[in-house]
């Protein structure tokens, strides 16, 4: 089974809004990205994220593209600068669950289930973009693939 991992989208700043919900951009470019993910057919056991306010408006509009089985939930240990080694150890790869969280967090998790060592970065996630993550057959990870919002 296979993991996604999500950057959440473009927030309002902190001076705007204290609580950084997603601004006009960052809506329409998380939608944008869940079509398109709906059109490839991306199938979703869960939807989790952090429990910072553009983290679960993040994982609604996906859930509203791509229908997850067991729907969203918020969960512990995701926020930018939580360890990734013990997150790691949690992680549920027996079900397709979108995991959506924040940078640095999102970029040294890549790389800690990659490479092994999260110190190296190998992957630079844009707000909404998706990290596709699949286990080969002697359950090493690696990217299997990537939708991010801009190409440029």
């Amino acid at each position: 089974m296979a993991v996604y991992l999500v950057q959440h989208g473009v927030a309002e700043p902190k001076e705007i809004d204290p609580q950084r919900r997603l601004s006009a951009a960052g809506i329409n470019e998380t939608e944008r990205i869940a079509a398109v993910a709906k059109r490839y057919k991306v199938h979703l056991t869960a939807i989790v994220h952090s429990p910072k306010k553009r983290a679960k408006q993040t994982a609604e509009l996906f859930a509203q593209a791509l229908q997850p089985e067991q729907g969203v939930s918020e969960i512990a240990g995701i926020k930018p600068l939580d360890d990734v080694v013990i997150f790691s150890k949690q992680l549920d790869h027996s079900k397709d669950i979108m995991y959506i969280g924040h940078l640095p967090f999102m970029d040294r998790l890549t790389s800690l289930l990659a490479t092994g060592t999260s110190d190296k970065t190998i992957f630079k996630f844009q707000n909404s973009g998706i990290v596709c993550l699949d286990q080969d057959h002697n359950s090493g990870w690696f990217i299997k693939w990537a939708l991010m919002p801009l190409i440029s």
